[in-house]
């Protein structure tokens, strides 16, 4: 589905980067682990633009749309990059003075010119997914920690992208409220959604990951499915980081 090769991304001096590839198939769930300052969150807003590599390729498989950031892409193609994906945030980032069903309805009005009346109806429809139909009236103020971040997920669903990209979604919830959100996202899985995942959650990359990548430094250390990593791995880094955050 989509093919990242060699990207790199720098902040001043600072090389948080150093030439990533991935290849992320239709309807996969990819995790990627690793510890704060490894460059997890900057390669995951490189996928849709919130971030601009120095260099590197972003390439949709069907032909779609091809992205060349050495060419110094103009806005159009960062803006047909950003609507290939949904990203849901590690702090909600829901607009406080929208509903819940307004914030799932600005995107697809605002931005994509649909109908408002439909999109509502399909608002509606999304919010009764992650299990909030009866809190679509609701200022965010009035939701607990997970439900905003469900309804984060269910604003993501709203512009129907091709991707959706997780960036930490549970590290800033309360222990009891993570689960609500994990099962959300379990049940997009099976839903055949392709997903890239920034997490700690290593239960969630062992029951539900295709994929699963460790990154240290600016770099992918190693990459397989969960077994690979989990159980049959004998890369020292993959050990030393899985001992660390496992006891």
């Amino acid at each position: 589905m989509i093919t990242v090769s060699n990207i790199h991304k720098a902040f001043g001096e600072n090389e948080v980067l150093k030439g990533i590839d991935l290849h992320i198939k239709k309807g996969e769930v990819v995790v990627i682990l690793g510890p704060s300052g490894s460059g997890k969150t900057t390669f995951l807003r490189c996928l849709n633009a919130l971030e601009i590599p120095e260099q590197g390729t972003i390439t949709f498989d069907d032909g779609s749309l091809q992205v060349d950031f050495a060419k110094k892409p103009n806005k159009k193609t960062l803006l047909a990059l950003q609507r290939k994906s949904g990203m849901v945030f590690q702090s909600y980032n829901l607009f406080p003075h929208k509903t819940a069903v307004e914030n799932l309805m600005l995107g697809p009005v605002v931005v994509q010119g649909k109908n408002k009346a439909q999109m509502r109806q399909s608002a509606l429809a999304l919010l009764d997914k992650v299990g909030l139909a009866d809190k679509a009236n609701l200022y965010p103020f009035q939701l607990s920690g997970g439900q905003q971040q469900r309804v984060g997920i269910a604003r993501a669903l709203a512009i129907e992208p091709s991707l959706l990209l997780f960036d930490e979604p549970t590290s800033a919830l309360d222990p009891e409220l993570v689960q609500d959100v994990l099962s959300t996202m379990k049940q997009l899985a099976s839903e055949g959604w392709t997903m890239v995942v920034v997490t700690h959650e290593i239960n969630f990359a062992r029951d539900v990951a295709d994929h699963v990548v460790l990154m240290e430094g600016g770099y992918v250390v190693e990459a397989g499915t969960p077994e690979q990593l989990f159980e049959l791995s004998e890369h020292p880094r993959t050990q030393a980081f899985l001992q660390r955050i496992t006891t």
